[in-house]
C-alpha cells in the first residue's frame, strides 16, 4: 500500500472508499499549477489533467446507463439533454463542494492566493479526476463509482425536474391544455398485445374525448408519454 497525503484521510471518509494506491488520490487532488511549480524546482508531480480526462468518460457511463434503464420512456434527445445538466461544470463543482474536495487539493502559490479551491472549473475537474482514481483502483468497478456518485445525480435529476430545466411530453403537453379553463386531458388503455413478459400497451391521449394523440410501447408509461409526443406534434410543439 502506499502512502496518502496526511489530509485525505478525511476525504476517503466523506467519499466512502479507502484508496489502495495512494498516489492516485493524490495525483486526483494535484492541479497543474502545484505540477509547474514543482517542475520548475527540478521534481516531476503529475497533476491531474490525464485523470480528468478518464474520470470525463467514466461519468459519462454511469450517468449514461442509469438514465437509459430508470427513463425507458424518454427518447434520445432527453436523455442527451439530461445528462447535459447533470454533468455540466455548474454541477460536478456543487458536487465537489458537498463534499469539501476543494479543501484537500494541491495548489500552485498563484492558485492558492486567487482562490482556486473555490473555482468551479477546478474542483469539478477534481471531481472528474476523483471518480477516474476511484476507478482504477478499484479495479474498474463502476458498481464503486455508482455507489458514490448516483445519489448526487439523482438529486440534481430532480432538481432540474423541478425547475424545469427539462420537461417530458406530457408536462409539456399539460402546460398547452391548461391554458384553457374547463379542457380535460386524459390518458386512455385501449389495447394490450403479446405475452404477458413481453406486453405491448397501446393508449391514446384525449383533449375532450377527442384522439389527439396515440403512443405504443412495453409500459403504460412509455406509451403516455409517446402519445403526448403525437400530441404536441399536432399543436405544433413537437421536437424532431
Amino acid at each position: 500500500m502506499q502512502n496518502k497525503p496526511f489530509e485525505s484521510a478525511g476525504l476517503e471518509k466523506t467519499v466512502g472508499y479507502t484508496f489502495r494506491n495512494g498516489d492516485l488520490l493524490t495525483e486526483a487532488l494535484t492541479h497543474s499549477s502545484f505540477s509547474n511549480e514543482c517542475r520548475s524546482k527540478g521534481m516531476t508531480v503529475e497533476c491531474n489533467e490525464r485523470l480528468e480526462f478518464l474520470g470525463d468518460s467514466v461519468l459519462s457511463i454511469a450517468v449514461s446507463r442509469y438514465l437509459f434503464e430508470e427513463y425507458r420512456d424518454r427518447q434520445e434527445g432527453d436523455l442527451t439533454k439530461i445528462r447535459a445538466a447533470v454533468v455540466c461544470e455548474k454541477a460536478l463543482s456543487k458536487f465537489a463542494g458537498a463534499i469539501g474536495l476543494g479543501d484537500y487539493m494541491r495548489l500552485g502559490r498563484g492558485e492558492e492566493l486567487n482562490h482556486g479551491r473555490e473555482r468551479a472549473s477546478i474542483i469539478a475537474d477534481a471531481f472528474e479526476a476523483l471518480l477516474a482514481a476511484m476507478y482504477i483502483d478499484s479495479g474498474r468497478d463502476m458498481k464503486v463509482i455508482e455507489k458514490f456518485l448516483m445519489p448526487f445525480i439523482i438529486e440534481e435529476i430532480g432538481h432540474i425536474g423541478s425547475t424545469g430545466v427539462f420537461v417530458d411530453y406530457k408536462t409539456a403537453l399539460q402546460q398547452i391544455v391548461q391554458q384553457v379553463e374547463g379542457e380535460k386531458l386524459e390518458y386512455v388503455l385501449v389495447g394490450e398485445s403479446g405475452p404477458d413478459h413481453d406486453k405491448i400497451f397501446e393508449v391514446e391521449a384525449r383533449l375532450n374525448s377527442n384522439v389527439i394523440g396515440h403512443g405504443s410501447a412495453r409500459n403504460k408509461r412509455e406509451a403516455e408519454q409517446k402519445a403526448a409526443h403525437e400530441a404536441l406534434a399536432l399543436f405544433g410543439e413537437g421536437e424532431e
